[in-house]
């Protein structure tokens, strides 16, 4: 699976730089995000997305692109106060470099469909509960790299605005279930991830 977004990140670029005209631009927005495996639910984890895009056409009705983006991920208890000593706050802290490749379909001038994956390098993984980070002894390591498969919607609003609607799901384990039992953990995790982003481009 690596190597297939590897050559197809290298046929973009090659089809860009060496065959038609590119465009791209800057990327900034939010994640609401859970992870799949815990013992909660709901996309309670606010996150930034930050970076840039650059995509090609390929006809009139289809385009392909890459972004490189800082991307923020994780999982948040909505409960923030212990009760009989008995925890109830968590989050999941996750930090990314995400490099998405994806195929775009124009359904109309001003809307179009994405399809595409996006591999994604973690920075920092933390957890915390009512008394901050968890202790050394209570801590699990993540995967270092994450593969999503990601579906969403582009309007376009103006000739240099754009909004990206997506849905993100993570098709490896971040992390695999330990032995022993967690209050906090229930099977393998997987980002589970909405993003609403604004693109806006820029002239090369």
């Amino acid at each position: 699976m690596k190597k297939f977004v590897l050559l197809f990140l290298f046929a973009i670029m090659a089809n860009a730089l060496f065959a038609q005209r590119f465009e791209g631009g800057i990327i900034g927005g939010l994640n609401a995000s859970q992870v799949d495996g815990d013992t909660y639910s709901g996309y309670h984890k606010p996150g930034v997305a930050l970076g840039g895009y650059v995509q090609t056409d390929i006809s009139k009705t289809v385009f392909a692109g890459m972004e490189l983006k800082l991307m923020q991920k994780g999982s948040r208890n909505i409960d923030s106060l212990a009760v009989d000593d008995e925890q109830i706050k968590y989050i999941m802290r996750l930090n990314y470099v995400d490099l998405p490749v994806y195929l775009g379909f124009r359904t109309s001038d001003r809307i179009s469909l994405l399809v595409g994956m996006s591999s994604g390098y973690l920075i920092s993984g933390k957890e915390f509960n009512d008394y901050g980070q968890l202790p050394v002894e209570d801590r699990h390591p993540f995967n270092s790299f994450d593969l999503q498969a990601f579906l969403g919607f582009r309007f376009q609003f103006t000739k240099r605005l754009f909004v990206d609607l997506r849905g993100a799901y993570s098709m490896l384990p971040i992390r695999e279930r330990p032995g022993d039992v967690l209050w906090y953990w229930r099977s393998n995790q997987f980002n589970n991830m909405l993003s609403t982003t604004v693109l806006y481009r820029l002239d090369f």
